[in-house]
């Protein structure tokens, strides 16, 4: 199958600009994936609970926010396949790539599917520890993002507990303490990682103790599906002490990991494997491939600013494929001139941009 654009991804940079690239008649295709990274298509969005800070909702869930865009996605036009791609090859155009048999991460259909131009959404995912009851209480008390959850009534005025020693570790802890009645900050090393400006600052801060030497063994809480996160048992891995300490809450800032394992060595990517884009656009190393969301943004991170990229993706997709078109019709024009029989008097496509306004008019 050939088409004019593949979205790979389908969190919020995906569904946005699979909305404007329908919108501009491109007839995108997205690869949603089927449980890639171990997440249900729509990305990390759909493990939580509720939304607070995203434009025009005072209050929804993640996952009802994901399902409304994947409606909007497919009612502007998107044609949308549950299936994972699982190979690409971007050394020429168009682009190839291969898919996943459904439900089947080992193998490769042999069908070779192509693409004029990629948008790569496929995200990243935040570090876990793996801590016995970190399944249970994830969105009940469990997060990776204290921006996105730390104003919800189930942390405010309640004592919390950030995980982790890096500057991402002493950014959400100072966050938190807006809300929180106390901060824990737990770091396993005997010594922050973070700058010394921002290692001071959380030290000195009344709201915060630290704790030095120290890890997360259980997270403890009420009983039943709905239960809420109520302590945290940790360990001094120095005295090899051993407390439960009262917490509502528990923030992971050890990390996050982009999905980009599939382009490695095919666009360009900083030391931890973010993919590079040209300062104030989504274009990447390679010529109609652009990156939009947690792929390529390591500060942010939140669904708002995904979806700001994915605008800008889209945009730049489709005015990349109208210079294409000008190119192909170009030296179409210079083929006739010459008598050449490849001329076929072809109409050209992507003849008009009604979202890039008067400059794309040819």
């Amino acid at each position: 199958m050939h088409s004019k654009l593949v979205i790979i991804g389908s969190g919020p940079a995906g569904h946005t600009a699979a909305i404007y690239a329908s919108r501009a008649d491109l007839h995108p295709v997205m690869y949603e994936g089927f449980l890639a990274l171990g997440i249900a298509a729509g990305g990390q969005l759909t493990t939580t609970d509720e939304v607070e800070n995203y434009p025009g909702f005072t209050k929804i869930q993640g996952a009802t926010l994901m399902d409304n865009m994947r409606a909007q996605s497919e009612a502007c036009g998107t044609t949308i396949v549950s299936q994972t791609v699982g190979k690409v090859d971007l050394s020429e155009r168009p682009f190839k790539y291969w898919i996943h048999p459904m439900g089947d991460d080992d193998n490769l259909e042999e069908e070779v599917h192509t693409a004029d131009s990629l948008i790569i959404a496929t995200g990243a995912k935040a570090r876990r520890l793996d801590l016995k009851g970190e399944d249970k209480f994830w969105g009940n008390g469990v997060s990776a993002c204290a921006v996105c959850d730390g104003s919800l009534p189930i942390f405010r005025e309640k004592p919390l507990i950030v995980i982790g020693g890096g500057d991402s570790a002493v950014e959400e802890g100072i966050y938190l303490t807006k809300k929180a009645a106390k901060v824990t900050v737990l770091v396993r090393k005997g010594f922050l990682r973070a700058s010394k400006a921002n290692a001071r600052r959380l030290m000195e801060h009344p709201k915060v103790e630290v704790r030095f030497n120290s890890e997360g063994l259980e997270i403890k809480g009420d009983e039943g599906p709905r239960g809420l996160m109520k302590s945290m048992v940790i360990k001094n891995n120095k005295t090899g002490k051993v407390e439960e300490i009262p917490a509502n809450g528990l923030f992971y800032a050890v990390g996050h990991d982009p999905a980009t394992a599939l382009f490695k060595g095919q666009v360009d990517m900083d030391e931890d494997g973010y993919i590079k884009t040209i300062p104030g656009t989504a274009e990447t190393t390679v010529a109609g491939v652009f990156a939009a969301g947690d792929v390529q943004d390591k500060k942010y991170r939140q669904a708002v600013t995904s979806a700001g990229t994915g605008c800008m993706a889209a945009l730049e997709a489709e005015k990349w494929l109208l210079e294409q078109s000008d190119e192909d019709t170009a030296d179409a024009d210079h083929d006739v001139r010459k008598g050449s029989d490849k001329a076929n008097g072809d109409v050209p496509e992507y003849r008009s941009n009604p979202l890039l306004g008067a400059s794309s008019k040819v």
